[in-house]
């Protein structure tokens, strides 16, 4: 049998070495009594500014059983622990004719296409965007200034949007899915940490690396990956799926796996004509909130100097009221940059490196739009919302993709900064009233919610804070809707929507866990092809 052991604390300037020793003391045993141990979680508590702690939940194995673990003090819990193992379902007896197609090579699409290809199934993965590697050229080039790429930037290309959104691998989910995922994550070039530590990070520096070494995998099982190939069409009919028409030419299917991320719009309005279910859904709309580092460090670690052990400060805040406004994909030690999809239009994202050292910090400040305040009740209305503000934020911008930029004080009191503040963004930016590119319900619950946050800081959130927008790709507006048992969509047999672009996912790993999910109702149901 094996034990959790729950809340067993260590202060952050001690070794991680000692964690035997301690764990060892906490739960009544002698240190030769261990026979293994491992890490479950790691978090940080920073309540105490005098006393702040990393807190473990770790897997204990015993010597000798018959032992048992003895009284715990100090809050910390013991109890028994068995891990429930990973498992894919055995293969079904369907016959495929055809190669199964997955569209989209970002965490849902990367990861039902690595599992279909490791169990025999030879899918063809569709992206279109180039490989990784031109694709960081095109945003480099993009950054200093050049032409926008329809099909390469920060949002279409190998990896999907969550290539340059920084690498965070947060997940509210949990249990062997989810663990499998991580383990992926690590085994293609990630970091051991990832399994356990409370907010995973990688960093955008670090995560072409991991996507290149996820589609070796699948090429070595037997998948095929062709770049520059977008779906332009899709074939069904009498209740199932036929095929699709690529800018490579047509292509045979009984299965098409939809990974199409949440900035595909022109696939969207294609799979509306086509008349495949989808329906509205809410969705994130706000601003990013930039402060500098350094007064982030200081209101989480207080006067200590705790940077070097524990790295650049985050934070996660909410203030509740008519319409609650929280922060969103919080960028330590980060960057501004503009997610971008089509020609004329601005939206912003946050994203980090691996060491997190920029010497600014940024997050989404988001509300959640309800669907009753879509201009219509057409699918795609959400999608028309976020295209009204993104287009008023490129005129703002000179048509140069520079950043409408507030400072937070400046939106509350109604005026325009008089200056443009100084931003992290590359392209530049330009002072502006954000609530010409925001709605009027994000105007209202930021106005209301951004003093609440300034007392959550004593005082501190709203003296430095710059405000920049609109921020509008944090989730699909759009749904498309699918049976919850067989994971197809409706009257459609062989479709399967997946991920953030299907409306199921709201971050890199509830993304690829849901791809894999989807892989595992493929493998239930059809036999692997020779």
């Amino acid at each position: 049998m094996g034990w959790r052991v729950s809340n067993l604390r260590l202060s952050v300037d001690a070794p991680q070495a000692e964690l035997p020793l301690r764990l060892a003391a906490a739960v009544g045993i002698r240190p030769d009594e261990l026979r293994s141990w491992r890490i479950l979680r790691k978090s940080l508590d920073v309540r105490d500014k005098g006393h702040i702690q990393f807190v473990y939940s770790l897997e204990v194995a015993l010597r000798d059983e018959r032992t048992g673990l003895g009284r715990t003090t100090g809050g910390v819990t013991v109890e028994p622990y068995k891990e429930e193992p990973f498992v894919l379902p055995p293969p079904g007896d369907r016959p495929l004719q055809h190669r199964p197609i997955v569209v989209g090579s970002g965490p849902g699409g990367l990861a039902a296409a690595y599992f279909l290809a490791a169990e025999g199934y030879r899918p063809l993965l569709l992206e279109r965007g180039p490989p990784v590697t031109q694709r960081i050229r095109d945003v480099k080039r993009f950054d200093d200034g050049g032409p926008f790429s329809p099909e390469s930037n920060y949002l279409f290309g190998e990896g999907g949007a969550g290539t340059f959104s920084d690498g965070k691998l947060t997940c509210r989910l949990s249990g062997p899915d989810v663990h499998r995922i991580l383990e992926l994550f690590a085994e293609c070039k990630g970091k051991p940490g990832i399994l356990y530590e409370h907010r995973p990070h990688l960093g955008s520096n670090r995560l072409p690396a991991v996507i290149k070494a996820w589609r070796q995998r699948i090429q070595d099982f037997g998948g095929e990956v062709r770049f520059h190939c977008r779906m332009e069409d899709l074939v069904w009919s009498d209740g199932r799926i036929r095929g699709v028409q690529t800018t490579s030419g047509w292509l045979p299917a009984q299965i098409v796996v939809l990974a199409i991320g949440h900035s595909a719009r022109d696939t969207y309005a294609m799979l509306h004509r086509r008349g495949v279910p989808m329906v509205r859904k809410p969705f994130q709309f706000g601003v990013r909130v930039e402060h500098p580092q350094e007064l982030v460090n200081r209101v989480q670690y207080g006067t200590a100097r705790l940077e070097t052990l524990l790295g650049s400060a985050d934070y996660s805040l909410v203030a509740h009221g008519k319409h609650d406004v929280f922060t969103f994909c919080m960028c330590a030690g980060g960057y501004i940059i503009p997610s971008v999809s089509e020609a004329g239009y601005f939206c912003t994202n946050g994203m980090s490196l691996s060491k997190r050292d920029s010497p600014w910090a940024n997050s989404g400040l988001v509300v959640t739009i309800p669907i009753e305040a879509f201009p219509s009740d057409h699918p795609l209305s959400g999608v028309e919302l976020q295209r009204q503000y993104e287009r008023r934020a490129f005129e703002i911008g000179r048509g140069e993709y520079r950043c409408p930029v507030q400072r937070a004080s400046d939106f509350l009191e109604r005026r325009r900064s008089r200056e443009v503040p100084a931003v992290s963004y590359p392209r530049g930016a330009v002072a502006a009233n954000l609530e010409e590119v925001l709605p009027p319900l994000v105007v209202e619950a930021l106005r209301q919610g951004l003093p609440i946050l300034d007392h959550r800081w004593r005082g501190r959130f709203l003296p430095e804070a710059v405000l920049a927008g609109p921020e509008a790709r944090g989730s699909a507006p759009v749904r498309l809707v699918r049976d919850p048992e067989n994971r197809m969509s409706p009257g459609i047999d062989g479709l399967y929507p997946v991920g953030e672009g299907a409306g199921y996912a709201g971050g890199i790993v509830s993304a690829a866990v849901d791809g894999l999910r989807t892989a595992k109702a493929i493998m239930a149901r059809y036999a692997p092809l020779g």
